[in-house]
């Protein structure tokens, strides 16, 4: 399979002979495909080699490539090399709002602020920061009968998708083997276990069970940082759960730290 230097070489030129509107979904700039699964170049190669976080979802949705695409041109546009115009287009990957407040209280709450050296994790998505590399679990975008992937089929079961896994992931991998990675939801964290079962990532250093940051899913947050008890919680956010996760990850975080004293 192609690095993604070479996905960016190739794609790139041809993005810039086809409408904005056309891009995400367009046959030219198709990676692979494999039955109603198609996986579409779209300008997510940027790995920030400075991170000390990488927080990992499952794939770029047609909305975040949208947005990807209309950066990276943009930047083109204006002159900009190649590199600079890819790391542009990520930043748009990142967090705000309630989203990144959310994301802050539990890294905080579970001790990566002190971990890293630094009074809150908010510092880390401060402007002008390189502390955080976002990515996916499918570095590039997948669609299911044109449709954004939503975990099924299974990405580790599908040929084509756990290539995308043991290439573009393990490459992120070997290029912060010292970082916190932090999976957003299932399907991501089973991509982050299968990279460390095959020796691409310290087990150690994967941060699985956090509750997704999104404000919809603010009750589960909620219990999590103990701003909600258990007996007041809805039964279908499964306090125990949430609460073992809690002390798991605060005492992984603080075996990390006691490591590097």
């Amino acid at each position: 399979m192609e690095n993604h230097s070479i996905f960016a070489d190739k794609f790139l030129p041809i993005a810039q002979t086809i409408t904005a509107d056309r891009l995400v979904q367009s046959p030219e700039m198709s990676i692979a495909s494999e039955g109603a699964i198609r996986v579409q170049y779209a300008p997510f190669d940027y790995i920030e080699k400075e991170a000390k976080l990488v927080v990992v979802g499952i794939t770029p949705g047609e909305t975040q490539a949208t947005n990807a695409w209309q950066a990276v041109l943009k930047s083109l546009n204006k002159g900009l090399k190649q590199d600079q115009a890819l790391a542009d287009a990520k930043l748009i990957g990142s967090f705000s709002g309630a989203m990144r407040s959310n994301l802050v209280a539990m890294l905080d709450a579970i001790g990566v602020g002190e971990l890293l050296g630094c009074n809150t994790t908010a510092s880390l998505f401060e402007p002008g920061s390189r502390e955080v590399h976002f990515t996916s679990a499918l570095r590039y975008p997948v669609f299911v009968n044109r449709k954004n992937y939503n975990g099924t089929p299974e990405m580790l079961k599908t040929p084509l998708l756990r290539r995308f896994v043991e290439t573009c992931l393990a490459e992120e991998a070997r290029t912060l083997p010292s970082a916190l990675w932090l999976p957003l939801g299932p399907k991501a964290s089973a991509a982050l276990e299968h990279l460390s079962v095959v020796g691409c990532l310290d087990p150690r250093r994967v941060l699985v069970g956090l509750p997704h940051p999104s404000g919809a899913n603010a009750e589960r947050v909620a219990v999590f940082l103990g701003r909600k008890s258990a007996e007041k919680a809805s039964r279908k956010t499964n306090p125990a759960a949430l609460q073992e996760s809690f002390a798991r990850l605060r005492n992984q975080v603080t075996s990390l730290s006691e490591a590097r004293a």
